[in-house]
């Protein structure tokens, strides 16, 4: 199993919701985050005064899949999650040991 982690634009997070569904994933976890990288914040004026944006709104998507579908999911969110200008964001990938769902007490591939 694999947990990805995609750090997207917050505009971006229906595609991605929705390209993910249509892959067969049924759950996942989004997080307000703030960050930078390449892009670097930006400048904006606000009543006569100029100041610096050094952390910009994203949006933290997570989920958690099998070994078979994780190409898929990478695949749906950088289609869907694209716009081809800096700031588009990250895809982080790592493996899972095990998940277990705290409801019916199911483990690993049939509790995702």
């Amino acid at each position: 199993m694999k947990k990805i982690e995609a750090v997207i634009k917050p505009f971006k997070l229906d595609e991605v919701r929705e390209a993910l569904s249509e892959v067969g994933i049924t759950g996942l976890t989004v997080t307000e985050v703030k960050g930078f990288g390449r892009q670097k914040g930006h400048t904006e004026l606000y009543r006569g005064a100029e100041y610096v944006v050094d952390f910009l709104p994203k949006i933290k998507v997570e989920v958690v899949v099998t070994d078979a579908v994780a190409e898929q999911a990478i695949e749906a969110i950088i289609k869907s999650a694209r716009t081809g200008k800096i700031g588009d964001g990250k895809i982080f990938v790592m493996p899972v040991d095990s998940v277990v769902r705290i409801r019916t007490g199911e483990t690993d591939e049939s509790a995702v």
